[in-house]
């Protein structure tokens, strides 16, 4: 059972180095770098596309919800602090 084991082992090294060579391949012929690299690249002070395309920005739409959202929570705030006002009179 062992024997399988490690063959099913060998085969996945195989499979694995052949895959590593592709990439490497196919890196070089795009003019990237063989090895990967990790985080923001360095230098060019790129900011990855989906940050770039939603950063700041909202629609005139979006906008006009937003506004009209807090207009109503601060008519309900307003209207909760002059009825505790007049509650809170009365019991005076």
């Amino acid at each position: 059972m062992a024997e399988g084991i490690n063959n099913i082992i060998a085969s996945l090294e195989r499979q694995k180095d052949s895959i590593e060579k592709a990439l490497t391949a196919l890196k070089e012929m795009d003019g990237a770098t063989a090895a990967p690299r990790r985080g923001r690249p360095r230098g060019t002070g790129a900011v990855p596309v989906a940050k770039q395309t939603r950063r700041g920005r909202i629609s005139p739409e979006g906008r006009k919800r937003l506004a009209e959202a807090m207009r109503r929570r601060w008519a309900v705030k307003r209207a909760a602090a002059t009825t505790r006002k007049t509650t809170k009179k009365k019991a005076a």
